[in-house]
């Protein structure tokens, strides 16, 4: 399968909604409770939002949720999920998806969009910050309240805060108009900290749940703390032993 047979096109018929709630359970492993149900896709397009979905040969692979929301009296989306079936979880589908997402924002005149993310999580940090150009000036503790079960190989007891940052994607800044076009783009303002993370958040939390709580903790207090000076983080850098977020300056 290859980049060109797959196709972005929205989810609007009962049949495609249903396959995102089943990608949702295969994705995310998440007890019913959780998966967002057919009637909120459903109420979610009929408010002005939608569901794009991304297909290879008429078959559901991965889709974006796109939810309308307010920022003061300016109309924006809050992305609330974006899946990606494991099969196809190499071939850039989640970009894909984010950009056409964007482009479909983009023509009803809506120019932001947010989203949260697990902060201790380096392949989304990255993601997020180097691949769609988003900025972070906000760190939630305990978003959706605490978690039994962290990640897909842990089944119970560590009860760890669903600690989340916010994703600020403006559309049409300098970094994510440059990251569009499939471009570098180089931040030459001065990284004043850095926030270290561990490189596999859910192998610690699946061999060492205490320690994987204090670095949680850790990660936490650092970003409220450089959040109250005013601080912004605008980059990530990868490495194998000590990934990080880079901070600036507003």
């Amino acid at each position: 399968m290859t980049k060109a047979e797959i196709e972005i096109r929205e989810c609007t018929d009962i049949e495609k909604l249903d396959a995102c709630i089943r990608l949702q359970r295969d994705v995310f492993a998440l007890p019913d409770l959780e998966i967002s149900p057919r009637r909120h896709l459903i109420v979610t397009k009929n408010a002005g939002g939608f569901t794009l979905g991304a297909f290879a040969e008429n078959e559901l692979i991965g889709f974006v949720l796109s939810v309308p929301a307010f920022r003061g009296a300016e109309r924006i989306f809050y992305s609330h999920m974006t899946a990606v079936k494991k099969d196809f979880q190499n071939l850039h589908i989640g970009a894909r998806l984010k950009w056409a997402q964007r482009a479909r924002a983009l023509s009803e005149n809506v120019r932001f969009i947010k989203w949260t993310f697990q902060p201790t999580q380096a392949r989304n940090a990255f993601f997020n910050l180097e691949r769609l150009g988003v900025s972070i000036k906000s760190y939630t503790p305990n978003f959706y309240g605490t978690d039994y079960a962290t990640s897909h190989e842990q089944t119970g007891n560590v009860g760890l805060d669903s600690d989340r940052l916010f994703a600020d994607w403006d559309l049409e800044s300098e970094k994510v108009k440059t990251l569009v076009k499939g471009e570098r783009f180089v931040d030459k303002s001065e990284v004043v900290r850095t926030i270290e993370i561990p490189n596999d958040w859910n192998a610690l939390v699946k061999n060492n749940p205490a320690q994987a709580v204090d670095e949680q903790t850790r990660i936490k207090h650092e970003f409220q703390k450089a959040f109250a000076k005013n601080l912004i983080c605008k980059s990530f850098e990868r490495d194998e032993r000590n990934p990080k977020y880079l901070l600036y300056l507003r």
